[in-house]
């Protein structure tokens, strides 16, 4: 693939496909942007308006030119790599199944819709449906404006318990846990029906353009390269975590050629052994949190546990972390996430080198 901005993209994916695979060949990869990038601050383009912010994420042409507007000039360096992905919000998929959004400058939310059981027959994926169409006119637009330019990726899938947790809403599931477990069963059947269906429907629209499969984290594979989560388990004891989230995920992950699981702080820490134990995930993003857990070198214990099962880790750390990361850890399954500026990466690629 020949991008502007990116002329060492087959050097940067042999990288990545080598980290897969727990190697390393001249230096660990890095990307230069933190997790959540995206929603620090908003940017906007002159002379453009529209009847509401929901009107403004489905308007694809203005979605995709504010982001070759974003990418015009820079270079990427690193493993960093210009990546358009089709989004409407996080919680997209539940709603693909008939539920409704509100939006933000930089996210949105879901409405929660089943307040009694009898609202769970309301719900069902639909090709039809507003948000489903929205991210295809994303995908279309995108994909049209993309060639040696940009990478296109697919939209960011939440399914399983996390999906159930959107329909229903969170502190009332953690009740249903233990006072309904048969709906939550019957809900999670719901929510699992069309996952990998959907998944693979945007991997071969992706793949009939030539395009690789990516997503948000922005780290592509030439295979199925998918991020299992489940941000709710955060809540819950490991004993609920085996019987209402493992099946999915397993389900998941051995769909698929690569798998990086999203831990999203502490709270998932409980369950880090087992899902260090599914061989089909070759890594763990690990997201520290923010406030006082956002200091790197107070989770190296976690980040070495990683490393020593064998699997890679996503790291974010700030520049001035660097070097006592460097000093404190092996370079081994690491990949950095670093915000810095465009003139300083050079320079840490060197640094990296000498890791």
């Amino acid at each position: 693939m020949e991008l502007q901005g990116k002329p060492d993209f087959e050097e940067a994916m042999q990288r990545i496909e080598a980290w897969f695979k727990h190697e390393k060949l001249d230096r660990p990869p890095v990307r230069f942007a933190q997790h959540n990038a995206e929603y620090e601050g908003t940017s906007t383009l002159a002379g453009r308006s529209w009847p509401s912010l929901k009107d403004r994420w489905f308007d694809a042409e203005y979605q995709v030119d504010l982001f070759l507007e974003s990418i015009r000039g820079r270079t990427f360096h690193g493993e960093t790599f210009p990546v358009f992905w089709p989004n409407l919000g996080p919680n997209v998929y539940a709603a693909f199944h008939g539920g409704e959004l509100d939006y933000g400058e930089v996210t949105s939310w879901i409405r929660h819709c089943i307040h009694d059981w009898d609202d769970m027959g309301r719900l069902s994926f639909s090709a039809d449906n507003e948000y489903f169409r929205g991210i295809e006119e994303l995908t279309r637009i995108g994909l049209e404006k993309a060639p040696g330019k940009f990478m296109v990726g697919y939209t960011d899938l939440h399914g399983s318990l996390d999906c159930v947790a959107d329909w229903r809403d969170p502190q009332l599931l953690c009740l249903d846990l233990l006072d309904a477990p048969q709906k939550v069963h019957e809900m999670l059947a719901l929510a699992n029906e069309n996952f990998l269906r959907v998944f693979d429907h945007y991997d071969a629209t992706l793949k009939a353009h030539g395009q690789l499969s990516v997503t948000w984290m922005a780290i592509p594979s030439r295979g199925k390269m998918h991020i299992p989560s489940c941000d709710f388990t955060s809540m819950i004891s490991t004993k609920d975590f085996c019987e209402f989230y493992l099946p999915s995920m397993e389900r998941e992950v051995r769909h698929m050629t690569h798998n990086i699981f999203h831990v999203d702080g502490k709270g998932m820490l409980r369950h880090l052994d087992l899902i260090l134990s599914i061989p089909q995930i070759q890594a763990i993003q690990w997201v520290q949190g923010v406030g006082d857990d956002l200091a790197i070198m107070q989770w190296l214990p976690v980040i070495k546990k990683i490393q020593a099962a064998g699997k890679g880790v996503v790291v974010d750390l700030q520049l001035d972390e660097l070097e006592p990361f460097i000093a404190a850890m092996k370079p081994d399954g690491v990949y950095l996430c670093i915000p810095a500026e465009e003139k300083d990466q050079p320079a840490i690629l060197k640094r990296l080198e000498k890791w």
